[in-house]
């Protein structure tokens, strides 16, 4: 009887000893909001133990760069949170690996690339929004804009942040959709316009309404999850969604072709577009791709997908290089330094 007893003392302590089992560790390229990653990583890993994400986060159009240098040797396993023009021009150079995530069914058709195997898979909707700081428009005698065409208004030059679409996904939506809605002739003769009002281009779609709910600028020009959380925050701002309609894009999910970690990666994958994930998505943008998981967010107008222009994504993919250097020629050269 005392030897059982030693013999199980002994194996306890050799299982105390032992080392716990590693995660598996995957590294995720992201263009996801800083302040979202926490909560979004905590969620996954505890539904999945096994698996453990390092993230490489930077702005939409430096992680689309950084992947297509490393076309040739992939660094990441996954993209998660990115926009889905970005990730339909990685498709397209042969760098995503299809897959069917587990609950593929419940995803609104429109919100994934439609092959059965698809290549990404969308999250959650982004939409162009005007952060329009009130003190500093009362302070310098400035009219709110409620449409694209006030921002021309002579009375705003130098009082308008925009992000780079270069860099920024958010600011590339935004020159897109102009250029859809306008025709290309007529929208880059707005840009040129709005150029002259333009205090500096920034390289993130969130600086310009942080910008402007500090009063550095009267008007940034955004997105509504960062200027709904900034006027939550306390600052100064009204959210103006300009009457032409909203450019807009899908953040979304894929596999890196190439991945060492083929099993935990679609682990994320599946996850990225569960229920739970689509809850903590709706806490930030008003539109899902997974219906009946979206809910009111305060300074969000409640029709907010009717404000939505026709997007062509598969042009604004197409077209994305030439777009970019043709607004580079043009305007770059009040773009802030890159850091």
């Amino acid at each position: 009887m005392k030897r059982t007893v030693l013999l199980a003392g002994v194996a306890g302590l050799l299982a105390l000893a032992a080392p716990a089992v590693a995660a598996e560790k995957i590294t995720v390229y992201t263009a996801l909001e800083a302040d979202q990653l926490k909560a979004y990583e905590a969620a996954f890993e505890a539904a999945n133990p096994d698996v453990e994400i390092q993230w490489v986060r930077d702005s939409t159009g430096i992680i689309t760069a950084k992947l297509l240098a490393e076309k040739d040797n992939p660094q990441a396993d996954v993209v998660w949170g990115l926009a889905a023009t970005s990730l339909m021009l990685l498709d397209s150079q042969g760098m995503l690996q299809g897959y069917a995530p587990a609950g593929l069914d419940q995803v609104t058709p429109a919100f994934r690339d439609p092959r059965p195997q698809p290549t990404w898979v969308g999250m959650d909707i982004w939409a162009s929004a005007l952060c329009f700081n009130t003190a500093e428009a009362e302070a310098k005698g400035l009219p709110a804009p409620k449409s694209w065409e006030d921002l021309t208004n002579p009375a705003y030059k130098g009082q308008i942040v925009m992000p780079n679409p270069a860099s920024s996904g958010t600011g590339y939506l935004m020159v897109s959709a102009w250029l859809q809605l306008m025709g290309e002739e007529k929208g880059w003769a707005f840009m040129d316009k709005l150029h002259e009002n333009i205090g500096s281009y920034v390289h993130s779609g969130s600086k310009p309404c942080r910008q402007a709910g500090a009063g550095e600028y009267a008007i940034g020009l955004s997105f509504e999850y960062r200027a709904n959380k900034t006027k939550e925050d306390g600052a100064p701002i009204d959210i103006v969604f300009p009457s032409e309609g909203l450019g807009w894009d899908m953040e979304a999910v894929s596999v890196v072709k190439g991945t060492k970690h083929a099993e935990a990666a679609q682990k994320l994958v599946d996850w990225a577009i569960s229920g739970p994930a689509n809850d903590l998505y709706a806490g930030s943008y008003a539109i899902t791709a997974v219906p009946g998981h979206a809910k009111p967010l305060a300074n969000v107008p409640a029709d907010l997908q009717q404000r939505l222009i026709k997007n062509d994504f598969a042009w604004a993919a197409a077209n994305r290089d030439r777009i970019l250097a043709e607004w580079s020629r043009r305007y770059d050269g009040k773009s802030e330094p890159k850091s």
